[in-house]
């Protein structure tokens, strides 16, 4: 590819991108970061984990992105009752025209691409773990059968910080399959004004127009997967995985006295994702260490795992992937810029 050619499908990258961000606002006042994220998870074809109180926009954000790409859109309210089978569906049995009897499929709410898990730690583990084959391997197996889900697969999952009781925490492995997560905070005091004072607040939500389609999307997350990132920015993510590990040598002194486990190899890949879609907003076609510094927090920030002493010492995990990003050589004006 010809420079002028990389330069023309960054160019389209970032004007659908820019988009897609731009008709998402219509629909949720404020936001900006969160919602940039969300979009660069869909474009970076993995999972995000959005934390944050109720009624900060998260199920509307949600919506509008699937509005806004013409993506079929499921919500799932989980629940201590809910089952697995609730969400990835079951073999039922039919009886034809003839009267014959047979198995057919009824495929579950997973069945969509843009999946909204909300409140995903109110369900039991056994049913939590029914999303990890579709996360994952974009599957799901019913009735010995396995079932692909269609392209682009996309989980967003929520979950309240503050209401604790009657929760189940997610498994280690779990978490490791969302690319980011992201904290959704209260809104500016300007955003606020704005948001209680439009006419629709309780009537009908701003709908998002349709910028982009599926086989855009597909297209946009193969251009992410195609552009190089560069020997220095490799290097960085590299670092920062490894830094993140209590017992290895050079690591920070919080990594030392806070942190049980560190992020994983997946955590190093998800570095370099999030960095080649900013690479690509910014009209470039080469992610560089800058891109890896700004994506280091919502890529790890879920992957490093406090010790007791940690925990019991309120240890912000947010600081400790601050101190293992200078660590490993990240500049500081580039650490928490938007990803």
């Amino acid at each position: 590819m010809s420079t002028e050619q990389a330069k023309a499908e960054a160019k389209a990258f970032s004007e659908t991108f820019l988009s897609i961000e731009a008709e998402i606002g219509r629909a949720v006042v404020g936001q900006r970061e969160p919602v940039r994220a969300i979009v660069t998870g869909l474009i970076a074809g993995g999972h995000v984990l959005l934390e944050g109180v109720p009624g900060v926009g998260k199920t509307r954000m949600v919506r509008a992105l699937s509005e806004a790409v013409d993506l079929s859109y499921a919500r799932i309210q989980f629940t201590p009752d809910l089952m697995p089978a609730d969400i990835l569906g079951t073999t039922v049995v039919a009886v034809d025209e003839r009267g014959r009897k047979e198995f057919s499929l009824k495929k579950g709410p997973i069945f969509n691409h843009v999946v909204l898990a909300d409140e995903v730690n109110r369900a039991t583990p056994k049913t939590q773990s029914a999303l990890l084959e579709a996360m994952q391997e974009r599957t799901v197996s019913l009735a010995g059968e396995s079932h692909k889900l269609p392209p682009p697969f996309y989980v967003l999952a929520t979950q309240n910080p503050i209401e604790m009781e009657g929760t189940y925490p997610l498994p280690e492995a779990q978490l490791d399959r969302f690319m980011m997560k992201i904290e959704v905070e209260y809104p500016s005091a300007e955003d606020l004004k704005l948001i209680i004072t439009r006419a629709d607040a309780f009537v009908d939500d701003p709908n998002a127009k349709r910028v982009a389609d599926a086989a855009r999307v597909v297209q946009m997350q193969a251009t992410v997967r195609k552009i190089p990132a560069t020997d220095a920015a490799a290097d960085l993510a590299v670092k920062m995985v490894q830094l993140s590990h209590p017992g290895n040598p050079g690591i920070p002194d919080a990594v030392k006295k806070s942190v049980r486990y560190g992020a994983s190899p997946r955590g190093g890949q998800a570095l370099l994702l999030v960095a080649r879609v900013r690479a690509l907003l910014d009209g470039r076609f080469a992610a560089g260490p800058e891109d890896v510094a700004a994506a280091a927090l919502p890529c790890l920030r879920h992957r490093i795992l406090r010790n007791f002493e940690g925990e019991a010492d309120g240890v912000a995990v947010d600081g400790i992937v601050r101190e293992i990003a200078l660590a490993a050589g990240a500049k500081e004006r580039a650490l928490f810029a938007s990803a």
